[in-house]
């Protein structure tokens, strides 16, 4: 399926400012919809002299017009005049008769969507008239107010420079409020109403300042000052960002929009909504990841405490095992408070596992101190995983790339070579410690080994990974002249993408 910016580039409009103006129109017309109970569809010219249906969007607040998907459609021939009429003039173009082929009549009016003043696409309006009753106050202000926004489409004046977050700006159903020139509302929706209340705004609005309304509300009051001067400049044509707006109990992101259609009365248009809810849990969730982090780094810092209380221990032990033992203690706690170190500074719970052992493998570096000389390389990357997952893996790694530098080589100190890859396979991750050492002894078997860093490696793969461990010899082993050793871990679901 193509996407937008493709589909318009097919057409006519190519400029980059062009496309752009287009898709800013996209992201910000469930607005128009809403307000002109309406089904909008875009249309850009082809070279061939069709036009081409490049978008749609159906209204929140009416019955369709246009149930079925008009998206790559074509309009040619008789059909496309009333298209080329508004490309050509400029000027919005309202059909004669109703169109009655479909499931409902409808009657259709085309805008042209202008850019620097070129005409670079045109807006399908199409009203479904079956419904048939007497207009409300509310709609009638709906729909004078749709009018004026379809007249600055034409104009170029709509939509504003800035894409729009859609999804978290108000709704025309979450509350509206209409501001004449002087910035005094004269109509307010019933949600608008019960949204200000809430607020603890008494009475009807309509007469009232909302600038200074909405200021008077705020608790804060510097935020109260920034809102009254947001809906103050789209009462002067410009198109403030949508702000937050706190009172004692209760939230309201408000959004306004100038409305300067050529010809008709200046004024604003104000959305605002109760996000009272959403606040709450956005601030209850930064709560809980700055708690979360900080206890990463208090077990970071108490693990280092460990180690090095586990260290001052091996450098007074006299009996060469009891030290090596303690020496390997140390370094698997310092491998798990690295992964915590990583967790304390990021806002998820994931770990970039690359950068992990990056840290990590240093503290390995001194492998000479292990066993002969061994050149440690990394290919490939692990990318950011889990920390359920990253903590075992990072442990299991560090346990075989140890492993290898201990028992992998001849003690006669010929040099040597490590490899640990990374490689995604699907959704799993296929981890491979190699080494071009000695190789496995004769009828060696994994499963029945009981050296401890093995145990290890097998316990978390199998218990804490879910995945499966195999050693053999390697087919390619990193350097030549001996058979080397390739230790396999293949972890199921570990390379999943984060949602």
């Amino acid at each position: 399926m193509s996407t937008l910016s493709e589909r318009l580039h097919r057409g006519a409009a190519t400029a980059p400012s062009q496309v752009d103006h287009a898709r800013r129109l996209v992201a910000d017309w469930q607005l128009l919809a809403d307000l002109a109970f309406a089904d909008l569809t875009l249309w850009v010219p082809l070279r061939t002299g069709a036009w081409w249906c490049v978008a749609q969007v159906r209204p929140l607040t009416a019955p369709t017009s246009q149930p079925e998907d008009l998206v790559g459609s074509e309009v040619d021939g008789p059909d496309a005049d009333p298209f080329r009429q508004a490309h050509r003039e400029g000027r919005p173009v309202t059909e004669g008769e109703p169109d009655r082929s479909g499931p409902s009549p409808r009657r259709r009016e085309i805008i042209p969507v202008r850019h620097d003043g070129v005409v670079v696409a045109v807006l399908a309006k199409d009203t479904n008239l079956a419904v048939t009753r007497s207009p409300s106050t509310l709609e009638l202000t709906y729909l004078d107010i749709a009018a004026d926004l379809c007249l600055m489409v034409s104009a170029g004046t709509f939509p504003p420079e800035k894409l729009l977050d859609a999804e978290m700006s108000p709704r025309v159903g979450d509350g509206l409020v209409r501001l004449d020139a002087a910035g005094r509302a004269v109509y307010a929706s019933p949600n608008a109403l019960s949204a200000y209340r809430r607020l603890g705004v008494d009475g009807d609005l309509v007469g009232a300042d909302l600038a200074r309304v909405t200021r008077g509300a705020a608790v804060d009051g510097v935020a109260g000052e920034a809102v009254a001067a947001g809906i103050a400049a789209a009462v002067a044509g410009r198109f403030p960002d949508p702000m937050d707006v706190e009172a004692a109990s209760a939230t309201l992101l408000v959004r306004a929009l100038p409305l300067q259609a050529p010809g008709a009365e200046e004024g604003a248009l104000v959305l605002v909504r109760d996000v009272t809810d959403v606040r709450s849990r956005d601030r209850a969730l930064l709560t809980k990841d700055a708690t979360i982090r900080e206890i990463h780094h208090r077990v970071k810092n108490n693990l280092q405490t460990v180690a090095a209380l586990l260290r001052l221990q091996a450098r007074r032990m006299t009996e060469p095992a009891a030290r090596a033992a303690l020496e390997e203690s140390v370094r698997r706690v310092a491998s798990i408070a690295v992964v915590h170190e990583t967790l304390a500074g990021s806002r998820e719970d994931v770990v970039d596992v690359d950068d992990v052992l990056d840290q990590v493998l240093p503290m390995l570096g001194d492998l000479t101190s292990i066993g002969p000389a061994a050149r440690t390389r990394r290919v490939g990357g692990f990318g950011e995983l889990p920390a359920a997952t990253a903590t075992p893996l990072v442990l299991a790694v560090t346990e075989l790339l140890h492993n290898a530098a201990e028992h992998a080589f001849p003690a006669d100190g010929q040099p040597g070579a490590i490899e640990l890859v990374a490689e995604r396979d699907g959704d799993d991750l296929v981890v491979r410690v190699r080494d071009d050492g000695q190789g496995l002894p004769d009828g060696f078997d994994p499963a029945r080994s009981d050296g401890l860093g093995l145990q290890i490696v097998r316990t978390l793969v199998t218990s804490e990974l879910g995945g499966s461990l195999l050693m053999r010899t390697p087919e390619d082993p990193p350097g030549p002249g001996r058979p080397g050793t390739e230790v396999v871990l293949d972890i199921p679901g570990a390379a999943r993408p984060r949602r």
